[in-house]
């Protein structure tokens, strides 16, 4: 088949390889961009695989804060050297890091850390949806690996549309950075601040537990 430079620019942006391997690997495997990064990884051709085993302990804690003090975001993102934690371009991917956390407000940085009893519960829910769509076994797999791609895309950072770039991913603009600065790059975590958030509940608990000693007299 024929393979577009979209594709090559998709799968260059994923890896970091050379456009040669790039189309190489998309004639192997029927122009999918997904597997194709697979096929580069295995090869050992994908420059974020070929970094992945090294370690990032440097980097910069980043900081976000909108709606005039109303959220507020902290960022953690680690490099290989104290030299590249400085370097402009990686700083602004930090912050750039922090403001679309507070933009989108993901609950994980990747599908990874999202514990197996969520996981299985949205399962659950997905597989009563789809079972009462009436659609044939073979057909519903395929729907629910689909639909479960989707709900890792709302919950998990690196799968989330990049909020200054939405054709691509933040892991692809990571991928990018990799590629261009030369280090290994790793999001480690973060946190969001919403103001007031909690409060409304404890709030709710609080009068609810009140409520409760008066009828008890």
């Amino acid at each position: 088949m024929q393979i577009t430079a979209q594709s090559v620019h998709a799968l260059r942006a994923k890896t970091g390889a050379g456009i040669m391997d790039c189309k190489r690997a998309l004639s192997e495997v029927d122009g999918d961009v997904e597997r194709a990064v697979d096929f580069l990884r295995k090869k050992g051709l994908s420059a974020s695989s070929k970094k992945a085993g090294r370690i990032a302990s440097e980097g910069a804690v980043g900081s976000y804060i909108h709606a005039g003090g109303k959220i507020g975001v902290l960022v953690e993102v680690n490099c290989e050297t104290d030299f590249v934690g400085r370097n402009d371009d990686f700083l602004s991917f930090v912050r750039d890091v922090a403001m679309h956390v507070a933009a989108t407000s993901p609950r994980y940085v990747r599908r990874e850390e999202v514990p197996a009893e969520e996981v299985e519960r949205e399962s659950q829910v997905l597989r009563e949806q789809i079972r009462e769509s009436g659609k044939p076994e073979a057909v519903a797999e395929k729907m629910l690996v689909g639909r479960l791609g989707k709900f890792f895309q709302e919950i998990c950072l690196l799968e989330q549309a990049f909020v200054k770039q939405p054709d691509k991913t933040v892991e692809q603009v990571q991928s990018e950075l990799v590629a261009k600065i030369g280090e290994r790059i790793v999001i480690r975590r973060f946190v969001r601040f919403g103001l007031g958030e909690g409060l409304e509940r404890k709030s709710e608990d609080f009068a609810s537990e009140v409520e409760k000693v008066v009828a008890g007299g």
